[in-house]
């Protein structure tokens, strides 16, 4: 099985550690490439349009002003750089060991620096969307798109594909052939009086405990159905808060127009 995740759009920078080491990180194949928009980025965010470029806010120009030291910043693994609502609810940090494996095996996250990491991979704190488009590169996510796809697919191997991530994320990289039988986007909606409608903030939690529930169980479901069966035992068993400490119920069902996965909240 493979959890694929969009990384948050805050980061935590390590106060102490070695830099990153490029070649290091999974998916060396991606090497080269990660030079590239490293290299892009780092001098943009120099310039004094830096924060067009990125699609920054004002705020936040000493985030961006960082990344001309991204190389040299020291790094951490990814599952303490990425936080947020999603990663929050995820909580890799307090799950048990043999789920801290499972998701080191099966949780990849899509970035626009870096392709796609594990959740051990050192990285440095980085701003940079895959919505940007960078000078030589263009847009990112039809950058990486080319390159994702091999090693995806082999990461993919013969499970489920699980995908949490947003659809800015999605773009640089979706399953093709017969890959896509074995597809599920997931989809987050909140139900209230018969009516659904899409909360993005409940989006990311939700997607954040899916991923957190599938790397607690030993055996990966084989098919959408069992999928929807293991789900909804777990959050059965387990209550659910939204990020927010408001106390719902959540279950999940195979989409009804396409192959995917719909969590709802009431």
């Amino acid at each position: 099985m493979l959890i694929l995740l969009p990384p948050s759009e805050g980061k935590t920078q390590a106060s102490t550690g070695k830099p990153v080491d490029v070649s290091s990180l999974s998916f060396p194949e991606l090497t080269s490439a990660r030079h590239e928009v490293a290299k892009s980025l780092i001098e943009v965010s120099g310039g004094a349009d830096a924060l067009k470029v990125l699609k920054v806010p004002a705020g936040l120009g000493e985030l961006v002003a960082a990344n001309a030291d991204l190389l040299d910043a020291p790094a951490a693994p990814a599952w303490k750089v990425y936080t947020g609502v999603l990663f929050d609810a995820f909580g890799y940090a307090d799950l048990d060991p043999a789920a801290k494996r499972r998701a080191a095996r099966q949780v990849v996250v899509s970035s626009a620096l870096w392709g796609a990491v594990r959740l051990t991979d050192r990285i440095p704190a980085y701003r940079l969307s895959m919505s940007v488009s960078l000078p030589r590169l263009g847009g990112l996510a039809r950058f990486w798109k080319p390159m994702l796809d091999e090693p995806m697919t082999d990461a993919a191997a013969r499970g489920l594909i699980i995908d949490c991530r947003s659809s800015t994320y999605a773009a640089s990289w979706r399953p093709s052939g017969t890959l896509t039988k074995r597809y599920v986007p997931v989809r987050v909606f909140r139900e209230q009086a018969g009516v659904r409608t899409v909360v993005s903030h409940m989006a990311k939690h939700s997607r954040g405990l899916i991923a957190r529930a599938l790397t607690q169980q030993a055996a990966a479901p084989k098919s959408v159905d069992e999928l929807v069966v293991l789900l909804n035992a777990h959050f059965d068993q387990h209550a659910v808060y939204t990020a927010t400490g408001e106390k719902v119920d959540l279950y999940v069902e195979a989409a009804q127009d396409d192959l995917g996965l719909d969590v709802i909240t009431t």
